[in-house]
């Protein structure tokens, strides 16, 4: 059983240059099943019912863009996504404001970065204006799936696929890209307790003149393993070293990284430079932008494991925290690694840490002035 279906129409949204996106009936959810999702969504684990979706073919270029009901794919088994890992995606969150309204945060960053990503695995890129046209009409049509509970956000994975059917080493000729949302809770279950980390000496992340400045899914799965690393030793998350010396901290699993140093007013932040190697984080540069207006210095250079250890033991690293869309900011509290263990403060999130996560939110869910215009409103006041 379902409630009402969505009109069939053509909207009046452009994809892209000449070609629309048209919006079909979707089926939607009962209003009872849907808060029995919001009322615990999790991460990852329940979707809206629609998704954007639009097909790129060489000497045609993207068409068909459609907002239509989420259903599975079907690819062929020969398809070059399976086989060569064309594959790029984003993540961003749709955030319900005091008022009423819908906003995304910073989704013009996100699209010029899927822009950078796709070009990198030789892929056809998404114009910038159509991955905003098709974020702003998944989360319009699924406003109701907007949780409002706190800090919960509608998590958007726009992401892009070669699905070609064909066995060779060369750029594919065909590609779908496709929107998706899931309504979100906390990333970790534990919601902002200090986790605690493993330092990987046996695999790398990423090289220089690699991948490890966009967003592919190849990059993921060679982190698996080494998180399995981090798990067996009784940590949360893995925390990634430079290729060539194996000495200086870049990322910790998929998040950018931060070091306090000092106290108050006169608090340093040091954040991993990023040199090809680290993913640009948006919320790792909102939180430059916002710890900057708060007075604090922020510094971007290269931090080594012997700088963290001894800051730790002598009490110039005050707080570390990992920072990124799905889990805004997490503290790290304790570091494991074979040349010694040690404990990052007491054991507690740092009172810098938990006042830049808390500014952060507050923008994002309009609790104080978007000084920036980073808030994008999508949808309206209901």
């Amino acid at each position: 059983m379902t409630d009402t279906l969505a009109d069939s129409r053509t909207s009046s949204r452009m994809f892209t240059e000449g070609v629309p996106l048209v919006v079909e009936d979707v089926p939607r959810r009962p209003a009872a099943e849907r808060a029995a999702v919001l009322e615990d969504p999790g991460f990852g684990r329940h979707f809206t019912d629609s998704m954007v979706v639009a097909r790129y073919r060489t000497g045609e270029g993207w068409v068909d863009a459609r907002l239509t009901a989420y259903a599975p794919l079907q690819l062929d088994p020969s398809a070059a996504t399976l086989h060569y890992a064309q594959s790029i995606f984003e993540g961003l969150k749709a955030y319900a404001q005091p008022d009423g309204s819908v906003a995304t945060f910073r989704p013009q960053s996100n699209a010029a970065r899927f822009v950078r990503s796709a070009k990198r695995l030789a892929m056809p890129p998404v114009p910038e204006d159509a991955f905003l046209t098709a974020a702003d009409a998944l989360v319009d049509a699924d406003r109701d799936w907007v949780p409002t509970g706190p800090d919960q956000t509608l998590y958007l994975r726009p992401y892009q696929l070669a699905v070609e059917p064909f066995l060779g080493v060369r750029p594919a000729h065909e590609y779908l890209f496709i929107v998706i949302a899931s309504p979100a809770g906390a990333y970790f279950p534990r919601g902002v307790h200090p986790v605690s980390v493993y330092l990987s000496e046996d695999y790398i992340r990423a090289a220089p003149g690699g991948t490890g400045d966009v967003k592919c899914a190849g990059n993921y799965a060679a982190s698996l393993l080494a998180q399995e690393q981090a798990v067996a030793a009784g940590c949360d998350q893995v925390v990634w070293l430079d290729a060539m010396e194996k000495k200086y901290v870049e990322e910790m699993g998929g998040m950018n990284l931060f070091f306090v140093l000092g106290e108050g007013a006169d608090a340093e932040l040091v954040t991993p430079e990023l040199t090809g190697t680290l993913l640009p984080g948006i919320t790792r540069e909102s939180l430059i932008t916002v710890a900057r207006e708060l007075g604090h210095t922020v510094t971007e250079r290269r931090f080594s494991v012997e700088e963290w250890r001894a800051g730790v033991a002598d009490g110039t690293v005050t707080e570390t925290f990992a920072c990124g869309t799905a889990a805004v900011i997490t503290p790290v509290g304790t570091v494991k690694a074979r040349t010694g263990d040690f404990a990052v403060g007491d054991g507690q999130p740092g009172p810098l840490t938990m006042q830049l996560r808390q500014h952060l939110l507050d923008i994002q869910h309009g609790r104080v002035p978007d000084t920036h215009g980073w808030l994008h409103r999508v949808a309206p006041a209901a």
